[in-house]
């Protein structure tokens, strides 16, 4: 059920960007009335699940959940229609109309979509507004796992800066390590101010393993909650309990205990709990998977997080600024492709997109998501490879430049090289999430 959820946020979401994307194109278009021949959802090889006609323009749903598109008549696109432009030029084809105009439709389906993020952006802060951990809220210090640890970070660091600059959202603070290829964190560590730097080729290392939780937020463990069958229910613990121990060991936060009971599956262990003024110790049958069938209470319990509430009009510059550095971040994310070793090794395809997406529809996740996948999908598009937008533009720029249109042969070989670029990617991309599957 899990895995259904997750494909049907994926589809949803991915049918919402490509018709924005493709309405951009259309109506741009239709603005300088050039023809609209077809208009798809997904695209339709030999056959469509649903088509009609209005005016000049085909509408439908193909049967290829691989995207959409719509064809511009008079234009070299993935459909290479050849015979059409054997044809002499219509006023109304794409080839037809200056420069200018052909720049701004092919600018149409990446526009949109940026202004699609905005829109989310906006409607979410006024709906739900923003809520995140201050890092100075964050009095426990951290806990990390293996990978942090080799970083150089310990269990109990309390952040203060990365690269001496101050990031306010803690949760914020693996993207910028990331992102920003940080060299030193700057920590306190049993009361002294210490350096961490950041290993070389490291940050390699995160971006392959995909692991944010390698900087966690420590917390002290209190039940919150029990699963069905918990063997620390059966034992005697209430909601509420603080768990402070186990046997000989003190263990006050939840990421120790976590850590310890993996050492005493298929044994029984004294649980320490603190419950009012009393100190009891339970015991407590470990199963094999080492878990003992308690859940601890929200983060929100420990800590103060920052709230901040916008009205439609107060939320639209922070929308516009948090669609922009997106955009900034995504394609910081790229270039990383490029300079880190083997970091395209991290890159994945539909199956990494839709592990992105809660196991449990979430509207607030499924539409922060969806903002993020809409500039993605601009930042994509945008690049000058042949077939995308930004192939087409950057042939616009050359004609506008040099006052001279590459031949329409010359545009069909392009065509081909840029489609064999983007299936290329696109199994690579997809072979990478199938070769995951087998390692895993």
């Amino acid at each position: 059920m899990e895995i259904f959820i997750k494909i049907v946020q994926l589809l949803l979401s991915l049918s919402i960007l490509v018709i924005f994307h493709e309405f951009g194109h259309f109506i741009a278009a239709r603005l300088f009335k050039t023809r609209v021949e077809k208009f798809y959802l997904f695209f339709d090889p030999w056959f469509s699940l649903f088509k009609f006609k209005k005016g000049d323009t085909e509408y439908g749903v193909g049967w290829v959940p691989l995207g959409g598109y719509v064809k511009i008549s008079g234009m070299i696109d993935e459909s290479m229609d050849k015979e059409q432009m054997k044809l002499p030029p219509q006023p109304w084809e794409f080839r037809s109309k200056p420069a200018w105009q052909r720049l701004i439709i092919m600018l149409g389906g990446v526009t949109v979509n940026v202004l699609l993020a905005i829109v989310i952006y906006i409607c979410m802060l006024s709906m739900w507004g923003e809520q995140y951990l201050p890092t100075a809220e964050v009095k426990y210090g951290i806990a990390v796992d293996s990978l942090g640890y080799r970083m150089g970070l310990r269990d109990g660091d309390r952040i203060l800066t990365v690269d001496h600059k101050q990031v306010e959202d803690f949760a914020a603070i693996p993207k910028t390590i990331i992102l920003e290829e940080a060299k030193t964190v700057q920590v306190v560590r049993n009361g002294e101010n210490i350096d961490v730097r950041v290993p070389s080729g490291f940050i390699s290392q995160l971006i392959k393993q995909k692991s944010p939780d390698f900087i966690a937020v420590r917390f002290p463990f209190e039940a919150g909650k029990f699963s069905p069958g918990s063997p620390a229910k059966a034992a005697g613990m209430q909601i509420g309990d603080k768990i402070i121990g186990l046997n000989d060991s003190v263990l006050v936060y939840f990421d120790q205990f976590r850590a310890s009971i993996q050492r005493y599956k298929n044994k029984t262990v004294k649980v320490m709990i603190v419950r009012g003024k009393d100190t009891l110790r339970l015991p407590v049958n470990v199963p094999a998977a080492g878990l003992i069938g308690v859940y601890h209470k929200a983060p929100t319990t420990y800590f103060k997080f920052r709230e901040k509430n916008y009205n439609l009009v107060t939320a639209i510059p922070v929308g516009v600024v948090k669609a922009f550095d997106g955009a900034g971040n995504y394609i910081k994310s790229i270039k990383l492709l490029f300079s880190q070793e083997k970091a395209y090794e991290s890159v994945g395809g539909f199956i990494t997109i839709g592990n992105i997406f809660p196991s449990t529809w979430d509207w607030p996740a499924f539409w922060s998501l969806t903002a993020f996948l809409s500039i993605m999908l601009a930042v994509l598009n945008i690049l000058p490879i042949p077939a995308l937008d930004g192939g087409h533009v950057m042939f616009l720029f050359y004609e506008i430049i040099f006052r001279r249109k590459p031949s329409d042969k010359f545009m069909e070989y392009a065509q081909v090289v840029g489609m064999v670029i983007l299936f290329g990617l696109l199994i690579f991309a997809n072979g990478q999430d199938i070769m995951k599957l087998f390692r895993h």
